[in-house]
């Protein structure tokens, strides 16, 4: 393992603080970057250190690089909201892109060369493909999903230019919660079913499945879920594979199958003990038939295939929320005593131009080193 520290940004939310967990366990030095916009300080792992900012601020970024040796960067900092992103754009293209942006600034002034990016399968937008694999046609179809593609052209950009390897994870949905129910799903407002289910049983509270004419085994949508552990670990993995100087890659993370809705629900009802009340609702425009995602290369690259099922991935979320009924409190809560001992201050150390510039003037001084031993030859 090389020497150093793996920086996860969005590291005190859902994915990324599960991420965190599971880079700590593989021996990993961990410092979560995150401004808790949406993150929980409670959620990250008390073996990681942690920065309250903005990924956006290069001059946080540059001090931050500059006093610890990051040897690989986790970017999970983002928005993943479909329908809002349509209707606010700006916001989705600046969390998703702009955040990207300064990362990789940072890492090429810096001297690291490792990324692994939370994509989305969203980019593929609706596929016709059974399972669908990395070569997919790319037409994603809301801003989210294009912000996500941007980001990884970006990325890619910057391997041919600056030499930084990728590891770019697309995946559809994710759920359940770490296995000792200490951290979860924690949003105020709950948009993914089977959260949505799991609150609707728990609570008694009646719910609709959209359509069921759709061509699936029982007529309802069928759509592709991983445990949230599981997309973890395939991120240490990707972070190991190019910290041993792997090549950079594209990898689906899927379950090859997929569950449909009311098969959800079913499974809901039985590890809860408490059936949920659900009627048939009308289809809801644009949703496909079945949306499910081929893992085939990463297990050809990774060795990674899921371990957990549709069954524990909610009996882990029931567990959950039965533990945490008031989940973590409001995002960006006052830090705990135990949180600030871990806390790292940093304060820009450049103003956000001057970071810039310094960055442009060295990329044309190499240019014009380039172009000077062209003429030599």
């Amino acid at each position: 393992m090389e020497e150093g520290k793996i920086l996860v940004t969005g590291g005190a939310g859902y994915i990324g603080s599960h991420a965190v967990k599971q880079l700590c366990n593989a021996g990993y030095s961990v410092i979560v970057l995150d401004n808790l916009s949406t993150g929980h300080a409670k959620a990250v792992d008390p073996r990681a250190e942690i920065v309250v900012g903005d990924v956006r601020d290069l001059g946080l970024l540059d001090s931050l690089f500059t006093r610890q040796k990051i040897v690989g960067v986790m970017q999970f900092a983002g928005k993943i909201i479909v329908p809002e992103s349509v209707s606010h754009p700006l916001s989705y293209y600046d969390d998703n892109f702009n955040a990207v942006l300064s990362i990789l600034r940072a890492m090429h002034a810096h001297n690291c060369r490792n990324i692994v990016f939370s994509s989305t399968a969203a980019v593929y937008g609706t596929s016709k493909e059974p399972a669908i694999s990395e070569e997919a046609p790319l037409h994603p179809e809301s801003p989210y999903g294009f912000s996500k593609l941007a980001a990884e052209r970006l990325i890619r950009d910057c391997e041919k230019a600056y030499g930084i390897r990728h590891c770019i994870f697309r995946y559809f949905n994710v759920a359940g919660a770490s296995e000792d129910a200490t951290i979860g799903e924690a949003h105020p407002v709950e948009t993914h079913i089977i959260p949505v289910t799991v609150n609707a049983s728990l609570n008694g509270t009646p719910m609709h499945i959209f359509g069921n004419d759709y061509q699936t085994r029982d007529g309802t949508n069928l759509r592709d879920y991983i445990h949230v552990l599981d997309l973890a670990d395939a991120h240490v993995l990707g972070m190991k594979r190019l910290l041993a100087g792997g090549e950079s890659a594209i990898i689906n993370l899927g379950s090859d199958k997929g569950y449909t809705n009311k098969e959800i629900v079913e499974t809901v009802g039985e590890v809860t003990g408490r059936p949920v009340s659900w009627t048939y609702g009308p289809r809801r425009a644009g949703d496909a038939d079945s949306i499910v995602a081929s893992n085939a290369r990463a297990k050809e690259l990774l060795g990674w295939a899921p371990k957990r099922d549709l069954h524990q991935m909610i009996a882990d979320d029931v567990r959950w929320r039965l533990g945490h009924p008031n989940l973590f409190g409001r995002p960006g809560n006052k830090l705990s005593s135990d949180i600030r001992k871990r806390l790292i201050n940093y304060v820009s150390s450049r103003h956000f131009s001057t970071f810039y510039e310094d960055i442009e003037n060295a990329d044309r001084d190499r240019l014009s080193k380039v172009k000077n031993a062209n003429r030599l030859g």
